[in-house]
C-alpha cells in the first residue's frame, strides 16, 4: 500500500513538473513576442520603415577641380577590408621565404609524380590497376576500372588525368599528414576538440570557390595555389573521422590495455589506432573525394588537369568536350572511391575475424 502511494505521489510530481515547464515556455514565448512588438513599434516611430544599418564611421569632404564638394563616407566594411588587406600584405611580405619554399617543394613533388606516371607505358598502368581492382573488388570492379581507363585514354585525356592524379596525391598526402595528428589531438584533449570544431564547421560550410582566394594571395597563380586551396577544403573529414574513430574505441579495450601497464604512446599505436582504422580509412576516402572535386575547381587558378578541359569547354561553349571531360572525372572518382572503400572494408573484416 505504501508502495502504491509512493508511485501515485511520484506521478503527481512528474505531472506538476511538466505543467510548470509548459507554463514557463508559454510565458517565454509571450515575453519574446512582446519585446519584438515593442522594438518594432519603437523603430517605426523613431526611424520609420526601410531602416538601414548605421555603417558609416566617418565622412570627409573633398573639393573637386570644378569647385564642387564631394562627400566621401568611410564604412565599416571598407575599414575592415582595408585592415584585412594590410594584414595579408604583411603576411605575404614577411612570410615570402616560407611560401616560396612551400611552393618549390610542392612543385618538385608534382613534377616528380607526373614524370614518373607518364614514364610508365599506359598498357602497364591499365593492367596494373585492373589487377589491383580484381584483388579488392573482383570482376565487376576490374571491368569498370579497365573500361574507365580506356575511355580516358582514347578520348585524349590521359596526360591531363595524370596531372589531376598528381595534384590529388600531393594534396591528399599533405592533408592526411596534417589531419591525423590533429584528429588524435582532438580525441585526447577536449579543449583542442572544442577549439577545432567551429573552425572545421566553417571550413566545411564555406563555398569551395572561396578557398581559391588564400591560395592566390600567398602563392599566386599556378599549381601550388590549387594544392593549398585543396588542402584547406579536403582536410576536415580526416580530422573529424580520426577523432571520432579513436573516441569510439571501447572503454573495455582501453582499460584492459592500461591494466597491462601500457604507456600512452603504446595505447595509441597498439590499441586505439588499429581499432579505429576503418573509421580513419573512411575519413581518408572522403578527403580523397573532396580533393578530387577541389582539384577540378582549382583549374580556375591555372592548376591544370582535367578541370582545365572542363573550364575551356565552358568558355568556348562546347558541351560535348565538357561532357567528355566531366565523365572522365566521374569515372576517376568512382575508381578511386571503390578502391579505397574496398581497402577499408578488407581491414574491417580482418579486425572482426581476429576479434
Amino acid at each position: 500500500m505504501a508502495r502504491l502511494e509512493n508511485v501515485r505521489f511520484s506521478s503527481e510530481t512528474d505531472s506538476d513538473n511538466a505543467s510548470l515547464i509548459v507554463s514557463m515556455l508559454r510565458n517565454s514565448w509571450i515575453i519574446g513576442l512582446a519585446l519584438f512588438l515593442v522594438a518594432l513599434l519603437a523603430s517605426l516611430l523613431i526611424w520609420g520603415s526601410n531602416m538601414d544599418f548605421p555603417t558609416t564611421l566617418s565622412s570627409s569632404e573633398i573639393q573637386t577641380s570644378s569647385g564642387n564638394v564631394v562627400t566621401l563616407d568611410r564604412t565599416v566594411r571598407e575599414v575592415t577590408g582595408d585592415t584585412i588587406d594590410d594584414v595579408v600584405d604583411w603576411i605575404t611580405r614577411e612570410g615570402s621565404w616560407l611560401f616560396d619554399g612551400l611552393s618549390t617543394g610542392v612543385t618538385y613533388a608534382l613534377v616528380w609524380i607526373e614524370d614518373g606516371l607518364k614514364w610508365v607505358p599506359w598498357p602497364a598502368v591499365v593492367v596494373g590497376l585492373a589487377l589491383v581492382s580484381f584483388a579488392v573488388g573482383r570482376w565487376s570492379l576490374l571491368g569498370f576500372t579497365t573500361a574507365a581507363l580506356l575511355f580516358v585514354g582514347f578520348m585524349g585525356l590521359w596526360s591531363n588525368t595524370i596531372d589531376t592524379i598528381a595534384l590529388m596525391v600531393v594534396a591528399v598526402v599533405i592533408s592526411v599528414t596534417i589531419g591525423l595528428p590533429l584528429g588524435i589531438l582532438g580525441a585526447r584533449s577536449r579543449m583542442a576538440d572544442n577549439l577545432m570544431r567551429p573552425i572545421l564547421d566553417a571550413m566545411q560550410t564555406m563555398p569551395s570557390f572561396v578557398y581559391l582566394l588564400p591560395g592566390i594571395l600567398f602563392f599566386g597563380l599556378g599549381k601550388p595555389a590549387g594544392i593549398f586551396a585543396t588542402i584547406i577544403y579536403a582536410v576536415p573529414p580526416v580530422i573529424r573521422l580520426t577523432n571520432l574513430g579513436i573516441r569510439q574505441v571501447s572503454s573495455e579495450a582501453v582499460e584492459a590495455a592500461r591494466s597491462f601497464g601500457t604507456t600512452p604512446y603504446q595505447l595509441l599505436t597498439k590499441v586505439q589506432i588499429p581499432m579505429a582504422l576503418p573509421t580513419i580509412m573512411a575519413g581518408i576516402n572522403q578527403t580523397t573525394m573532396m580533393a578530387l572535386a577541389m582539384v577540378t575547381i582549382a583549374s580556375m587558378v591555372a592548376a591544370g588537369g582535367l578541370g582545365d578541359n572542363v573550364l575551356r569547354a565552358l568558355q568556348k561553349n562546347q558541351p560535348g568536350n565538357g561532357a567528355i571531360a566531366g565523365l572522365a572525372i566521374v569515372f576517376l572518382a568512382i575508381v578511386i572511391d571503390r578502391l579505397t572503400q574496398s581497402v577499408a572494408r578488407s581491414r574491417q573484416d580482418a579486425l572482426r575475424s581476429s576479434g
